[in-house]
C-alpha cells in the first residue's frame, strides 16, 4: 500500500512552503490538485528556489504526474487515486493554496483511504484561516470556522441566524470565507443580522498587496461600494468584543 500524502500549500508568499512539503511533493509519484496549471507553476517556482531539495538521492529531479482533483469530478478521481495507491504508489494531495480539505475538495479521498486502511500523512502548512485570526486582534481561544456561507439568499439568513444563536452558548470569534463577488451582499445580511457591528476583514494575506480592514460593517460596505473588491475574503468578528 502507498502513501497519500496532504500537503500544505503557500497561501500567497512562497517562502511559507515547508522543507517537509517540498520532499513530499517530489516524491510523490502522482500529485492530486484543483488546477494542473497552477500546481505545476508551484512545482516549477519550487525547483528554482530550492533545487537540492527537489532531487532524489541520485541528484536527479523526479517529475511527479499531475492528476486533476476537483468537486466537480471528485467522485471519479477518488477509485482511481485509492487504485494507485493500492500499487504502492506515492499520491500528495494539494489545494490551489493553502490546506487541502478546508472549505476545499479532500475529505472524501482522506475518509475512503482511512477506510481502506491507506497510510496518511499530514504535512502541515499555511492556513488563511489561522493566518487571518492570528493577525485580527480578536480573541483566538475559542474560535469558529463556517466556510462560505450558503449560496442561495433564505438558506444563508437562516445559516447568519443560526450562527448568532449559537453565541448563546459558545462564545468564540467566528470566520468566514467570502468570494469577492459577494462581498457587499453577505456583509448586508450580516449587518441586518448582527447589527453594525465591529469586523475584521482580510484579503491576500501574505502577498504583496495584504489588507487587513478593522471597522464597523457599515464603513466596510461603503468603501467597498465604492472600490471593487478583489481576491478572496477572511470575515472575522467577536460578538463578546462589541
Amino acid at each position: 500500500m502507498g502513501i497519500l500524502y496532504i500537503v500544505s500549500t503557500p497561501i500567497g508568499n512562497l517562502q511559507d512552503i515547508t522543507i517537509r512539503a517540498i520532499k513530499a511533493l517530489f516524491e510523490a509519484d502522482v500529485i492530486a490538485c484543483e488546477d494542473t496549471r497552477r500546481a505545476g507553476i508551484l512545482l516549477e517556482q519550487m525547483s528554482g528556489l530550492y533545487n537540492n531539495l527537489t532531487q532524489n538521492d541520485n541528484g536527479k529531479k523526479h517529475k511527479p504526474k499531475l492528476l486533476s482533483y476537483y468537486d466537480q469530478i471528485e467522485f471519479r478521481r477518488i477509485p482511481e487515486i485509492v487504485s494507485l495507491l493500492q500499487s504502492e504508489q506515492k499520491v500528495a494531495l494539494i489545494s490551489d493554496a493553502g490546506t487541502p480539505a478546508i472549505s476545499d475538495p479532500g475529505f472524501k479521498l482522506i475518509r475512503e483511504c482511512i477506510k481502506m486502511g491507506v497510510k496518511i500523512e499530514v504535512v502541515p502548512g499555511a492556513s488563511s484561516v489561522t493566518t487571518a485570526l492570528t493577525a485580527s486582534g480578536l480573541p483566538t481561544d475559542k474560535f469558529i470556522f463556517l466556510g462560505y456561507p450558503p449560496h442561495k439568499s433564505g438558506h444563508r439568513r437562516t445559516f447568519f441566524e443560526n450562527t448568532k444563536k449559537s453565541q448563546e452558548f459558545i462564545k468564540s470569534t467566528i470566520i468566514f470565507f467570502v468570494a469577492p463577488h459577494k462581498l457587499i451582499r453577505n456583509l448586508e445580511e450580516v449587518k441586518e443580522i448582527f447589527g453594525d457591528i465591529e469586523i475584521v476583514l482580510c484579503r491576500e494575506l501574505t502577498k504583496i498587496h495584504e489588507e487587513i480592514r478593522r471597522e464597523k460593517i457599515s464603513q466596510a460596505i461603503l468603501h467597498f461600494q465604492k472600490t471593487a473588491p478583489k481576491g478572496e475574503f477572511v470575515l472575522l468578528f467577536n460578538l463578546q468584543e462589541q
